[in-house]
């Protein structure tokens, strides 16, 4: 059962962010960002299934009416009353592939996909029915807005300025003891602390795929790993000021969260529903220029697989649609969680677009600016 928000009116549509699923080993430079290839897991694309069989039965269920968006197509996928875009960075297709098995949960196959043809055979789509939803692959040389933080200058500044501050010393010097212990485990991973990511990833991948090392390491290891994984990129992956560059993550999205949304609340438009596959450093940022991990921090740090956030936008009684935030880490809960937005449950569109509207980087020559980017990825145009 979901897990709802007190008076909240009809469900116009909503917006997710979804991370993509379990994969192989990754690396990224702790200072640039940059990835390294990986793949998806078959484990990985059983989570997204799951994941679009939970919004489906949340959004596309018309037996609970205060979560199922109104007039939406909930057997055969209506493309006008979608939009479906993912994320195609160095990870390789793994976020992509991913955003494909979402959508075979949230769109299952069925028999409905048929035609008839001119002889009176009728035909069944492959594989039983399969739907064939179109999905944006948004290129980062073409278009900046789901991945804006590598070729970025400016957050690499941010980066090393976080890594040089009192704070992130302090915790280095605070694990040490720990990560001198879990040397032997970290496989060829540098235990510095400034490659906290790969250790925590390296290790959360092997207690995953690994048997040997899931029987090995000491019991509070990999929470232990996490939270200091977690401290790392809540540092990377956010800022002091909403506007800051350490937020870039989600400030190139927020125009097209507004403009979805905006969409949605013209009931003459068909759009209902706005899927933005992408890795889990846009959470962290959305997280903390809504002010959501202000009176939650255990929301704080890396998402996990399949994690996923909803803006769900509610017909008002009173004027302006309102925008709810909920959000589901992964697999292994069972609900959507409320989170507040500025301190509110909820708050309406109009609202919500003049708080962040400011701090949203809208064009790539915004983002050149603000990243000081004058040569990759279109600045030099």
């Amino acid at each position: 059962m979901v897990n709802l928000l007190p008076s909240t009116g009809t469900l116009l549509g909503v917006i997710l962010l979804a991370r993509h699923g379990d994969r192989l080993d990754f690396f990224q430079d702790p200072f640039t960002y940059d990835p390294s290839a990986t793949e998806l897991t078959p484990l990985g694309t059983a989570q997204e299934f799951q994941l679009g069989t939970f919004l489906r039965s949340t959004y596309l269920n018309p037996k609970n009416p205060s979560t199922f968006i109104t007039n939406i197509s909930t057997d055969l996928a209506n493309i006008d009353q979608l939009i479906i875009r993912a994320d195609a960075a160095g990870e390789g297709n793994i976020i992509l592939e991913s955003a494909m098995a979402l959508l075979s949960g949230l769109f299952p196959a069925t028999h409905n996909f048929n035609t008839t043809l001119a002889n009176g055979t009728t035909v069944v789509g492959a594989l039983g029915g399969y739907q064939y939803v179109p999905i944006e692959s948004v290129e980062p040389n073409l278009d900046i807005s789901l991945n804006s933080f590598t070729s970025c200058p400016n957050f690499d500044v941010h980066t090393l300025a976080f890594y040089n501050s009192s704070e992130f010393k302090a915790k280095a010097q605070e694990a040490a003891p720990f990560l001198n212990k879990l040397q032997p485990f970290a496989g060829n991973r540098s235990i510095d602390f400034t490659n906290m990511f790969n250790v925590f990833d390296f290790v959360n991948v092997q207690m995953i795929h690994n048997k040997t090392f899931f029987d090995s390491l000491p019991p509070t290891f990999a929470a232990q790993t996490q939270a200091l994984g977690n401290f790392h990129e809540e540092g990377v992956f956010t800022d002091n000021e909403a506007g800051g560059i350490g937020n870039v993550a989600i400030r190139t999205i927020l125009p097209s969260i507004f403009t979805s949304l905006t969409r949605i609340a013209n009931e003459s438009d068909p759009l209902k529903l706005a899927l933005n596959q992408i890795s889990y450093k846009p959470f962290i940022s959305l997280f903390n220029v809504t002010q959501a991990s202000a009176n939650h921090p255990e929301i704080e740090g890396i998402v996990n697989y399949a994690a996923v956030v909803s803006l769900e936008l509610h017909k008002s009684p009173a004027g302006s649609p309102t925008v709810f935030l909920k959000f589901k880490n992964g697999t292994t809960e069972d609900n959507f969680r409320p989170l507040p937005m500025f301190g509110s449950a909820g708050i309406p569109l109009n609202e919500f677009i003049e708080r962040l509207a400011p701090v949203a980087i809208n064009t790539t020559a915004e983002w050149c600016k603000a990243c000081n980017q004058t040569t990759l990825r279109g600045c030099s145009a």
